[in-house]
C-alpha cells in the first residue's frame, strides 16, 4: 500500500535553491485554500527549507522595507508584523538559524471584506483592495474600512462583489492601477463571462487602460512598464500604459496569480483549477498539468529558469512576495504562545525562557 505524501511535499528544479541563495532572498506565498503563509528559503545552493505557518484564509502580503514590516490580510483582519534580527538570532527553538523574525505588532479587525491585494503607501499607511465592497480602502483604527477609491461604474457602496476588483499596482507610493473581472454594477455580475471581460483601470484618471482581459490579477510596474497576469490563459502580459496594447511576455501553463520581483527575476504563483467549480471548472482544459507552485522567470529574456511544484497541501496560491536580503526568515503567528515570549524595545531584545527568567540581548 502506497504511503501518504507528507504535507507540503514539493519538488523543485536544481536552479531554485542556487538562485535564492545567490540573490539572498526568500519567497513568501499565501494560500487561502490551505490557510497558510509559506516561507521558502535556500538552506544552501542545493536544497530548500519551508516554514508553513497557519493563518486563516491568508491573502495579500505587503512589505514596508524602510520600517522592516510585513502586513498580511486574513479572513477578517489585517495583521502587521515587524522584523527583529536580534530575536531571530536567539530564537529558542532554533538559535543561530534565522536572520529575520517577523513578530506580530498590531491587528486591524476589518471584518470579512474579502481583502485581496495589500500595500504600504508612501506614508507607511496601509491600503488594500476591498473586493466585497468593490473599492480601494484605507486600513486604520477608526473604522472597519475607509473607502478611498471606487471604480466610476460602481454607483453605491454595497457588499456585493460587483466587479471582482482584486489587484493593485502602486507607483511612487500611491495606488495607480487596479485589475477587475468586469465593469459590472450588480451583485457578482462578473461570473457570467469570466474569461472575456476583465479590465485594467488607471486609479488617477478613472479610465480603462485595457479591456477584454482573461481574469487579470497581480498588476505590477517594473522599470516603468505595466505587467499583468492573465490567470485564465496562464500568461504574463505587458500592457502599454498609453494605448492599452497587450504583448504576451511568457506563457506559463497554469492559472497564474501572485507575482513579485527580485532583480531581473519574477516569481509567479501557479494554482490548480477547481474542476468542480461552476465558475472556474471550465478552465480545466486550458491547463492539462493542473499543478500548483512557483515559476521563476528571467524577465530580460522572458525565459523560465526554475520552478517549484507542490505534491501535497498547496493547491491554490493567492500572493507571492519576495523578501529581499532575508536568507532564512521566520514569522510568528499571534495565536502561537511563543509570540508573547519575544520582547523588543529600543536597544534590547528578550526571549523569556520560563516564567521567572528572561534572556537579554543587547542590540
Amino acid at each position: 500500500m502506497p504511503q501518504p505524501i507528507p504535507p507540503f511535499t514539493c519538488t523543485y528544479s536544481p536552479q531554485v535553491p542556487e538562485l535564492l541563495y545567490d540573490l539572498g532572498c526568500s519567497i513568501a506565498l499565501s494560500t487561502y485554500q490551505a490557510g497558510k503563509l509559506v516561507i521558502i528559503s535556500a538552506k544552501d545552493r542545493q536544497s530548500l527549507s519551508q516554514l508553513p505557518r497557519s493563518f486563516e484564509k491568508a491573502m495579500g502580503v505587503a512589505e514596508d522595507p524602510h520600517q522592516d514590516k510585513l502586513a498580511i490580510a486574513f479572513r477578517d483582519s489585517v495583521t502587521v508584523f515587524r522584523n527583529s534580527s536580534q530575536l531571530a538570532e536567539f530564537y529558542p527553538k532554533s538559535p543561530g538559524v534565522y536572520d529575520a523574525m517577523y513578530m506580530p505588532r498590531s491587528t486591524y479587525h476589518t471584518g470579512p471584506l474579502d481583502i485581496h491585494d495589500v500595500h504600504f503607501d508612501a506614508d507607511g499607511g496601509l491600503v488594500a483592495v476591498n473586493t466585497l465592497f468593490s473599492c480601494i480602502m484605507r486600513v486604520d483604527e477608526a473604522y472597519n474600512f475607509t473607502p478611498i477609491w471606487t471604480p466610476p461604474f460602481i454607483d453605491k457602496m454595497a457588499p456585493e462583489d460587483r466587479c471582482h476588483l482584486n489587484g493593485l499596482a502602486m507607483e511612487n507610493g500611491k495606488p495607480r492601477y487596479v485589475t477587475a473581472f468586469n465593469q459590472g454594477n450588480s451583485e457578482r455580475s462578473w461570473r457570467e463571462r469570466i474569461t472575456e471581460t476583465g479590465v485594467v483601470m488607471d486609479v488617477e484618471t478613472n479610465e480603462v487602460v485595457s479591456e477584454g482581459l482573461a481574469m487579470p490579477h497581480s498588476p505590477m510596474i517594473v522599470d516603468g512598464e505595466l505587467y499583468v497576469l492573465m490567470s485564465a490563459t496562464g500568461e504574463l502580459v505587458r500592457i502599454d500604459r498609453s494605448t492599452g496594447k497587450r504583448e504576451v511576455v511568457a506563457a506559463l501553463g497554469g492559472f497564474v496569480r501572485g507575482m513579485s520581483r527580485c532583480g531581473d527575476y519574477l516569481f509567479i504563483g501557479v494554482s490548480k483549477i477547481r474542476e468542480k467549480s461552476k465558475t472556474f471548472g471550465k478552465l480545466a482544459h486550458q491547463f492539462p498539468q493542473n499543478e500548483a507552485g512557483i515559476v521563476i522567470l528571467h524577465l530580460p529574456t522572458a525565459s523560465k529558469v526554475g520552478a517549484i511544484q507542490y505534491r501535497a497541501s498547496v493547491e491554490e496560491i493567492y500572493d507571492v512576495h519576495i523578501l529581499n536580503n532575508k536568507r532564512r526568515p521566520n514569522i510568528i503567528n499571534p495565536k502561537d504562545a511563543i509570540h508573547s515570549d519575544g520582547i523588543t524595545l529600543p536597544g534590547s531584545t528578550y526571549w523569556r525562557q520560563n516564567k521567572k527568567d528572561s534572556v537579554n540581548h543587547e542590540s
